[in-house]
């Protein structure tokens, strides 16, 4: 009844039908009908003739807000307090001047029971003896305001282990940021969960589930207050901590949730160690929190190839992102035809005579100017560049030899060496790539060396053991490259088809100063003289390292006692220098 009762009752204010008579004040048909009519909460304010703002009308959507308000003085009829806040301030400014905007959103009370309403203003026109007057409609949009905030709740937070999601995690690093610009410093922590897809797939989804739940509690336990953790990826959780000693305390939060993680976890009857990679990034003043993230991020590749938290560097951060732009670049340069091939003279160390070119690719960039092989070689392997890259190399190396025959009248009594990565033996059909070459420039096969490293033996030897027969069909030669310094056994010597081992210049090199490097080589020289292979000697710089290793029985060397890697034209000039006739 007492509720009844307020929603009937005029609010103070808001003059009775009678006392509008009385004093010439009243209100049209057609405002009354409008106000009824409407299906919004609605009421007529204005100025009476003394200046002062005065509820004249509204409807009983109207009454029946005003007495639900969580205000008891708005509830019981006193509007004195919306005058003074931000709702009658904008009222006041708007009957002055209509043209100001007139829509506004607030709240009314605090918590779980504040409302919210949407207010229109609208201008109406003056009636003689009144001030202006404007139109006053209320939308409750509580309903909504709350809707709005469950999807937001829901959008923030994962859904399998309950913590916040990424995005949650950004906004609270943004929040904390403004604190860390006041001396408080942060770290953000990315925790990577390994071989978790091996998990998944082999005891399957749900074992999955549990596994990351279990993981997500653990680290939970390896927090202290006030830090924040979130599933930021399928196998990736992010944790935010404060420092008082900076990166001392980071590294320590990274220890403690190691040690949490190295008791096994326990799914169904199996027990599993699971291990992470751990990358930190430290806070700096007005630091994007995506940026932030991202070197975290950048920082656990870091740590899963050292097998230890690791903590960025802006300088590692730089080279990375230098080798995401020559990646860019090669691509354009292979598709434009940009780079070149120098031939390094192979030399005979017994009649001194030319006896072939290692082929060598060489980058002009127009900007960066020269870049190394040792730069670029490792990005088109890691990109997969390297395919493109080698089939370039072998037709440019075949058509170069076919060339000088030309341009002599006859075939030379040189070859070609081609390096092959490890990449292209595992992912390209070699013998297809050379038997093209060689249909296309008309050369015999054993005008091509194919020089391969010891890794792409080791990687997959069955294979290797194909490649290296389908390469021995066409009559191409087969060099194993760098030998020594690799993962290579005397069982692969012995099976696959290997016509040279060429010697590391690591220890050719040491020769002149370093016992154990002369055994090394005089060791290589007997291996390959007792498996009837020949041998070629790389870093050659001086006459004594030249005369020493003829000396010892190896047949052929380079270096830059010879010559530097050259162009075409001069390579075949080199050639016909050193021939005797």
């Amino acid at each position: 009844m007492q509720a009844a009762a307020k929603r009937s009752a005029a609010p103070k204010g808001v003059r009775s039908a009678a006392q509008n008579e009385t004093n010439g004040i009243r209100a049209s048909a057609d405002e009354q009908a409008l106000l009824g009519a409407l299906p919004i909460a609605a009421a007529v304010i204005g100025r009476t003739a003394g200046g002062a703002m005065r509820l004249l009308n509204c409807n009983g959507r109207f009454r029946e807000a005003l007495a639900n308000s969580n205000d008891p003085n708005i509830a019981a009829g006193d509007l004195t307090s919306m005058r003074d806040g931000a709702l009658g301030a904008m009222i006041e400014t708007y009957l002055d001047d209509p043209t100001m905007p007139g829509e506004l959103d607030f709240r009314d009370g605090e918590g779980v029971g504040a409302r919210y309403f949407r207010t229109t203003l609208a201008p109406l026109p003056q009636i003689k003896g009144q001030g202006s007057r404007c139109l006053v409609s209320v939308v409750d949009r509580t309903v909504e305001v709350q809707a709005e905030r469950a999807l937001r709740a829901e959008m923030l937070r994962d859904s399998l282990t309950g913590l916040p999601n990424r995005l949650s995690f950004t906004e609270t690093i943004e929040s904390r940021g403004v604190t860390n610009a006041r001396d408080q410093e942060y770290a953000v922590l990315v925790v990577d969960m390994l071989r978790f897809s091996r998990i998944n797939e082999s005891m399957g989804s749900l074992a999955g589930d549990e596994l990351l739940i279990t993981f997500a509690r653990r680290l939970i336990s390896a927090l202290r207050g006030g830090d924040v953790l979130a599933r930021t990826g399928g196998n990736e959780f992010g944790v935010l901590v404060g420092l008082k000693r900076g990166v001392v305390d980071a590294l320590a939060a990274a220890e403690r949730i190691q040690q949490v993680m190295a008791t096994p976890f326990k799914l169904s009857e199996l027990e599993i160690r699971v291990e992470c990679a751990i990358g930190v990034a430290l806070m700096h003043s007005d630091q994007d929190a995506e940026e932030l993230f991202r070197n975290a991020q950048f920082a656990v590749k870091q740590a899963k190839a050292a097998g230890r938290p690791q903590v960025y560097e802006p300088k590692e951060a730089s080279a990375a992102r230098r080798r995401f732009s020559i990646e860019t670049e090669l691509r354009r340069a292979l598709d434009k035809d940009q780079l070149k091939l120098f031939y390094q003279p192979l030399i005979d160390l017994k009649s001194g005579e030319v006896a072939g070119f290692e082929a060598l690719a060489r980058w002009k960039h127009d900007d960066r100017g020269e870049i190394s092989p040792s730069e670029f070689i490792p990005v088109a392997e890691e990109s997969g560049l390297i395919l493109q890259l080698g089939r370039w190399a072998m037709d440019k190396a075949a058509q170069t030899v076919a060339e000088w025959d030309k341009q002599a009248g006859e075939p030379l009594p040189v070859y070609v060496g081609v390096n092959l990565s490890a990449i292209q033996v595992a992912r390209d059909n070699i013998a297809e790539v050379v038997e093209s070459a060689l249909k296309a420039s008309g050369l015999k096969g054993n005008r091509l060396t194919l020089e391969l490293t010891e890794s792409s033996i080791v990687q997959d030897p069955g294979r290797a053991m194909r490649v290296f027969e389908a390469l021995k069909a066409l009559d191409a030669t087969v060099a194993m490259d760098d030998f020594g310094t690799g993962y290579s056994s005397l069982a692969y010597l012995q099976r696959l088809p290997i016509d040279v081992l060429k010697i590391d210049k690591s220890f050719v090199t040491g020769m002149m100063r370093d016992p154990d490097s002369v055994a090394i080589v005089r060791a290589v020289l007997s291996l390959a003289d007792a498996l009837g292979m020949s041998t070629t000697a790389e870093g050659i710089e001086t006459v004594e390292l030249a005369t020493t290793l003829a000396t010892l029985g190896c047949a052929s060397g380079q270096g830059y006692y010879f010559a530097r890697p050259l162009e075409p034209d001069a390579a075949l000039e080199y050639w016909k220098s050193r021939r005797k006739d």
